[in-house]
């Protein structure tokens, strides 16, 4: 994977694989950071990866790994003085993405949400010491994609489902049986709540999240659908804050495919 960590006195860009996770100046010029995997903890059998990549706090970068760890890095104003300052020990799958609040998280809703390969979320309060506010249990299925805005957790699952809950309570608040095949990707627009879902069964759709000013009820609407033909969709993206274009991708292409309103 790869990411650019907004943070407020930097941009880094942090690649992660099985080797380990890197950490680069925005252009790509400069190494900042290296971090090696220890494979040496795992089973023979058993892959070693980091997977999911977030910036929080103001200050921290944190990334997941194949073992279900969560590590905080701590990331100095300039320089390449980076140091591992927390790891989050609550997963007992390996992660699959990590995602910061894209809005204004309303009080007590955390900041940072973190997924694995069971199904299972954690909703965090970022800090000099990080907090578990809430883990979402797991129904059966692995949560391949999650994003955090205005409090609302989006989540998309293998069985091709898109479940949205309350990042302060952990309560289920919508369900969307979104695509037919495995939700590859998410993506949010944070200035208007739309939601991209890209998934195997070639489409990629467009929804509106949003509260309802009367009940606070979390609503899920759906906007637009786009079928790539014979694409298994991996990357879905959008290309501004607004969500008035995206881009897609999918296995065994060199092309990407850019979407506007």
């Amino acid at each position: 994977q790869a990411t650019w960590c907004v943070l407020p006195s930097r941009v880094l860009l942090v690649l992660t694989s099985q080797k380990g996770i890197q950490m680069y100046e925005s252009d790509g010029s400069v190494m900042v950071y290296w971090h090696a995997l220890d494979i040496a903890e795992h089973p023979p059998a058993q892959a070693v990866f980091a997977r999911g990549i977030a910036a929080a706090g103001g200050r921290f970068i944190c990334v997941g790994t194949s073992s279900g760890l969560v590590l905080v890095f701590d990331i100095p104003h300039k320089g390449t003085n980076v140091t591992v300052s927390e790891v989050l020990e609550e997963h007992h799958d390996a992660i699959t993405d990590i995602a910061a609040e894209l809005g204004q998280a309303p009080d007590g809703a955390g900041d940072l949400v973190t997924a694995d390969d069971a199904g299972t979320l954690c909703v965090w309060s970022s800090g000099e010491e990080f907090t578990l506010l809430n883990k979402i249990p797991a129904f059966g299925c692995t949560c391949s994609s999650v994003k955090l805005w205005n409090g609302i957790v989006a989540a998309g699952y293998g069985n091709g489902q898109i479940r949205l809950y309350e990042a302060a309570t952990g309560v289920l608040r919508a369900e969307v049986s979104a695509h037919a095949r495995w939700i590859y990707a998410l993506d949010l627009a944070p200035l208007t709540g739309k939601l991209l879902s890209g998934a195997e069964d070639s489409f990629v759709h467009v929804w509106k999240l949003s509260r309802n000013p009367d009940t606070d009820d979390v609503e899920i609407e759906h906007c637009h659908a786009e079928c790539v033909t014979d694409t298994q969709i991996c990357g879905a993206r959008f290309c501004d804050p607004e969500g008035c274009s995206f881009a897609v991708t999918g296995y065994d292409l060199s092309e990407i495919f850019r979407y506007s309103q």
